[in-house]
């Protein structure tokens, strides 16, 4: 009988306890004083990697001499020309595959030829054709995002419920009212989906384009910062492309919450 509330006590003994959002935060914050502490005390030498307090310093530099500013801009409009031009090539092949059977036979086949091929290996010939201005870098990033756009879009038409084209016909829908009121919103789950892996593939995309003799960008940054063994100044610039990348996604998921409101499925988060 004593023994029941001792066993009681120690069950209900736990350690301070924090907020869910906040447990999230110890690992990284314990990664960042391990890191820092590394640094100070040599372990980590500078060339290999900076303190996480001497990137701070440089982030502040960087942005209060309009550098990082600047060749920020021109890393993000690289990276929304190509993915415009790949969802706009990408969105039209699969609603050409996707919504008969001959356009899948023509389309199809030789999108999934190209798919197999990887982008980056394409540099070299994409420099022979464009030169090494700002073209190749565009259009390697608009093949890298045109991929994802076109196999979730076309899943998704494809994959309407077909009893829902048949209630639509029955109402009296056909032709492009029948495409643009039923079979393209019930695709839009895919295409943002879709939209989604492009984004992260733009970003990937860019950082490889961007060696390709910038003159401007974050990757122009990063290879000078590379020629003098800057390792804060690439660290800053790998942490605004990722910030970047979040940024975006975090659009697309807002962009996703609304209009996918009318799904009684959707739960919004």
């Amino acid at each position: 009988m004593s023994l029941a509330p001792a066993v009681t006590h120690s069950a209900r003994f736990s350690p301070l306890r924090l907020p869910g959002q906040f447990q999230r935060w110890i690992s990284p914050l314990v990664l960042l004083a391990l890191w820092e502490l590394g640094s100070r005390t040599g372990i980590i030498p500078t060339h290999v990697l900076a303190a996480p307090t001497a990137v701070l310093q440089t982030i502040w530099q960087m942005l209060s001499s309009g550098e990082l500013p600047i060749n920020m801009l021109v890393s993000l409009g690289r990276a929304m020309a190509g993915l415009a031009i790949g969802v706009t090539v990408g969105s039209s092949l699969a609603v050409a595959a996707g919504l008969s059977k001959a356009g899948e036979n023509s389309v199809d086949p030789p999108v999934q030829m190209l798919r197999t091929l990887p982008s980056l290996a394409l540099t070299p010939l994409f420099i022979v054709w464009f030169g090494i201005g700002e073209t190749p870098k565009i259009a390697l990033i608009a093949l890298a995002t045109t991929f994802p756009i076109y196999l979730n879009l076309y899943n998704g038409i494809r994959g309407v419920d077909p009893k829902l084209i048949e209630a639509a016909r029955s109402f009296g829908l056909r032709g492009w009212s029948l495409i643009a009121d039923v079979v393209l919103p019930g695709a839009l789950p895919s295409f943002l989906l879709g939209l989604r892996y492009a984004l992260a593939g733009s970003w990937l995309t860019l950082v490889v384009a961007e060696q390709i003799n910038a003159s401007a960008g974050l990757g122009y940054l990063i290879n000078n910062a590379r020629d003098f063994s800057r390792t804060d100044e690439i660290v800053v610039c790998l942490i605004v492309y990722a910030l970047l990348g979040l940024t975006a996604d975090a659009i697309v998921r807002a962009l996703e919450r609304k209009a996918l409101a009318w799904r009684p499925s959707f739960i919004k988060s």
